[in-house]
């Protein structure tokens, strides 16, 4: 297995030079369950842990190894076990706010070329649902394509209409609608990996993410669970890891999200709703806050059928959201701060 095989390039080589002692070596974490990794570099697959040292010097659990990481390492007493010393910058990520209430992030995958963002076109089809993960993948500048599946349990009409719904919600990226039973679009799913890229699939339990990794590498190598008489899988994977497809690619699969928690900066959200950032440079008032000023262009462009008011109010919800999200999470972080001054 050479590096570029892995997705090595310049980039992280010159990351690598400068962060690597000469006795180690660089690898790819190509799995990570509670803590323990699995790394993968020209030497072979072997289990890896962090060292204390490692450990110790960690700001932030974000900085953990996990999944697509490039790693320097060393095999402190064969080649059948490795130590991790240093983790690379990151080119791209995934993350998500942790469950819950606590504000902790939780790295999903790193250094992915394309996110295929998977919902079903039966049970599971939700905008809404769809533009966290949309903002997900822009904070962490990874590419998305949108992945419709199951479309053979609905009409032609309807698959058009659930794609209308994504283009009037101001959705740009890509979409492929596919049947893991007929078989249908799972070409073109194909067609874009490309050798030494790295591919994540993300979305709900039960949207058929398994069943399309077996279809891809042509092995049952994801358990998949039996589908319940709603047409809905059940959720299997329980561990995150970076499978290697015959053509060269990489997939990382990843259990099933029930929520996707965001944390993302007022400029990453106003990326992802451009369409509303652009008419709200229309309105009377630059601080208008689009709820009953006079003049306001969002609220006309509601009011004429411009803009749908689904899409609008997941704007405000999401905005708040982060908005509360990103202001605790300072007062965390100064806390944490003030925590660690000297007391006089």
């Amino acid at each position: 297995m050479e590096l570029i095989e892995l997705g090595m390039d310049q980039w992280f080589k010159d990351h690598a030079h400068e962060l690597c002692q000469p006795e180690q070596r660089i690898a790819r974490v190509t799995a990570v369950d509670r803590g323990q990794c699995i790394v993968s570099n020209e030497v072979g697959e072997v289990p890896a842990k962090a060292t204390g040292a490692f450990m110790s010097s960690l700001q932030l659990t974000t900085d953990m190894p996990c999944v697509g990481d490039w790693v320097c390492v060393d095999y402190p007493s064969s080649s059948n076990f490795a130590s991790i010393h240093t983790v690379l910058p990151r080119k791209s990520f995934l993350r998500r706010k942790s469950a819950g209430k606590s504000l902790k992030f939780q790295m999903i995958a790193a250094n992915i070329d394309v996110v295929f963002i998977v919902q079903s076109c039966h049970f599971d089809f939700n905008v809404s649902r769809l533009e966290r993960y949309l903002l997900m993948a822009n904070e962490g500048h990874v590419e998305p394509i949108l992945i419709l599946t199951k479309k053979d349990l609905v009409s032609a009409e309807a698959l058009a209409h659930l794609i209308e719904k994504i283009r009037g919600a101001g959705i740009q990226a890509r979409i492929l609608a596919i049947s893991n039973v007929t078989g249908s679009g799972l070409g073109q799913v194909k067609e874009v990996m490309r050798l030494g890229k790295t591919y994540c699939l993300v979305g709900s339990s039960g949207v058929g993410k398994s069943t399309l990794i077996n279809q891809l590498t042509g092995h049952d190598i994801v358990k998949t669970g039996s589908v319940s008489t709603s047409g809905e899988g059940r959720h299997t994977t329980v561990r995150r890891q970076l499978i290697l497809l015959e053509q060269g690619a990489m997939l990382v699969d990843t259990p099933g999200m029930r929520e996707v928690g965001i944390l993302v900066a007022s400029e990453g959200m106003d990326d992802n709703f451009d369409d509303i950032q652009q008419l709200s440079s229309g309105c009377r008032f630059t601080n208008c806050g689009h709820t009953n000023e006079p003049g306001c262009a969002v609220l006309a462009a509601i009011e004429d059928g411009h803009l749908q008011s689904e899409h609008f109010q997941n704007y405000t919800k999401l905005k708040a959201e982060s908005a509360l999200n990103e202001m605790s999470y300072v007062d965390k972080r100064k806390k944490a701060n003030k925590a660690h001054l000297p007391h006089h």
